[in-house]
């Protein structure tokens, strides 16, 4: 619950410092869609802060005490969920992976075949009714919806579009977040569900450096080990962040020039993508 609650509180300071400067700027335009979004944000937040009853810190994560209550989740919460989790865009396959290794339940991608399409049409006939949405990450050429990534509506615009080196940088952060839910929910490696231990294994068979010198490849039953995984990750993730920060805000900020509200939340329509590309 607690990280979910910083990354709006964060969100909710850098759109107040926005409209600050738009306000000094006159700019009235940008001023009414900061607001817009700002109210939104804080809706997002009142409704995770109650949620339970509970305040900020005092919940358990969920991945500790899955039950029926999870289980019966929506699957757009499930996603939801996991997304919170895991900071970046996923697709439907990763994201059914990530749920079914710390959560309880399953969630199968066919369900979420249509949700976005239904995220949309929701938003469309009612703008902001919904504390969030569930929305495609937009790619940074075209502005267009990006295949099979989804993302929340609440996250900075930057965080919701995908550039070249995105995928290989979302990779290593969803690394990086999912072991370190793994290890609060099994600190004893030993103890890991079969589930989390092949997810774990198949990062960092992808990741440079992951495996110890004497793993054997075709065993992905052993216990894996966290920390060096961690490392590994965060190591290459350092030479490519900066640059990939770089192209998401460039486009980020095409995106605020360029697109409507609701644009900015599932992508620019197909006729007008070429459009929006060649006058970059």
């Amino acid at each position: 619950m607690q990280e979910p609650l910083d990354a709006l509180e964060k969100h909710m300071q850098q759109l107040q410092q926005a409209m600050r400067q738009a306000q000094m700027q006159r700019d009235q335009a940008l001023l009414s869609h900061l607001r817009a979004e700002l109210r939104r944000a804080q809706r997002s937040y009142d409704a995770l802060f109650d949620a339970d009853g509970q305040a900020p810190g005092t919940e358990e994560p969920a991945a500790t005490h899955p039950g029926p209550r999870a289980a019966k989740m929506p699957a757009r919460e499930q996603v939801h969920q996991v997304l919170t989790l895991l900071t970046v865009p996923a697709a439907p396959k990763l994201i059914s992976q990530v749920h079914e290794a710390l959560f309880a339940g399953s969630l199968p991608t066919s369900r979420l075949a249509t949700l976005r399409r239904d995220e949309e049409r929701s938003y469309r006939s009612s703008p902001g009714a919904r504390p969030y949405y569930l929305c495609p990450a937009l790619t940074s050429d075209h502005l267009s919806p990006a295949r099979a990534l989804l993302t929340i509506s609440v996250w900075p615009l930057e965080e919701r579009i995908v550039g070249p080196l995105s995928a290989r940088v979302h990779y290593l952060t969803s690394a990086l977040k999912f072991t370190e839910a793994v290890q609060r929910l099994t600190p004893d490696p030993e103890t890991m569900p079969l589930g989390a231990r092949q997810l774990v294994h198949h990062y960092a068979l992808n990741i440079p450096g992951a495996l110890p010198a004497d793993h054997h490849p075709q065993n992905p039953a052993t216990a894996p080990d966290l920390a060096l995984l961690r490392e590994a990750a965060q190591q290459e993730l350092a030479v490519h962040t900066d640059d990939d920060t770089h192209d998401r805000r460039d486009a980020a900020q095409r995106a605020r020039q360029q697109l409507d509200e609701a644009g900015r939340l599932f992508g620019a329509p197909f006729q007008t993508a070429r459009h929006l590309r060649s006058v970059t």
